[in-house]
């Protein structure tokens, strides 16, 4: 299982560096396009509803995104969706852990949207208008996906106490603080490369591997909820596209939104 799963991660990477560095702005944005929908339409099983009510879910999912597009042309409306994702995130932690028990069809639903969305709109945008917009795309996908992968390896060695047992018994702080440690360096190293304020980016990227852990849980929650224990099984090793993206879809609002802060985006 453990060499597929890193045989996986290496082809999945290989595939989105070359779609994000090397290939126009239309080819990026169709595959985070399609990354969006089968996330949807794994999310749309935590809704407990028949296919008819996926594939409406998929729909209307696909229609908002239309519109968040619009509407968030003007840069102080896509600061404002992405402040608007934040709070979710904010929102999220709390109910992992204070009620990680309560939930529903309308509540999944409703965090699909919120988790989903923001993070197409965010990575497209990044990629297509703003100054190295490819680079800015690849390390924020590459900064979650070192704080899942640290996380993963320093659990496996060296876990012992659990972060929230009643949402994903398997996740430990050992874990956390390996993802966090590798997440540093990259983004020390990422500091260097672009040439921002190492304090305040530093922070920013750590900030940001914090909430891809909130993402991660929130979607063990959800699954919890209808009793999957992966999303679905598109990669070998891995499971479905969302078990690959939920640590994505935190960490992206908040890097996006830190980049504007810090006068990097717009």
């Amino acid at each position: 299982m453990l060499r597929s799963r890193i045989l996986t991660a290496l082809a999945l990477a290989a595939l989105l560096i070359a779609a994000i560095l090397y290939s126009p702005t239309v080819v990026t944005g169709a595959v985070f396009g399609l990354i969006l929908l089968i996330g949807a339409w794994e999310w749309s099983a935590f809704l407990g509803v028949a296919m008819i009510g996926r594939l409406i879910y998929i729909v209307a999912l696909a229609g908002l995104g239309g519109f968040m597009w619009r509407y968030s042309m003007p840069a102080q409306h896509f600061e404002l969706v992405m402040e608007l994702a934040l709070c979710w995130w904010v929102i999220a932690l709390a109910w992992i852990a204070m009620a990680p028990e309560r939930g529903g069809p309308v509540a999944a639903a409703i965090a699909g949207a919120l988790a989903l969305l923001p993070t197409w709109l965010a990575l497209v945008r990044i990629d297509a208008h703003w100054d190295n917009g490819a680079q800015w795309t690849l390390f924020i996908l590459a900064l979650a996906f070192a704080a899942d992968t640290g996380a993963f390896f320093a659990g496996r060695q060296f876990g012992r106490r659990h972060l929230a047992p009643r949402v994903s018994p398997n996740k430990t702080w050992e874990g956390v603080i390996g993802g966090m440690l590798l997440a540093l360096g990259l983004g020390v190293g990422a500091a260097i490369w672009f040439g921002v304020p190492k304090v305040g980016f530093v922070s920013l990227s750590l900030a940001a591997a914090g909430f891809s852990v909130v993402g991660d849980l929130s979607e063990s929650l959800l699954k919890r909820h209808v009793r999957l224990k992966d999303s679905g099984k598109l990669f070998p090793g891995h499971g479905g596209m969302l078990d690959r993206i939920d640590s994505v879809t935190a960490a992206t609002p908040v890097m996006a939104l830190g980049l504007m802060w810090l006068g990097v985006g717009k």
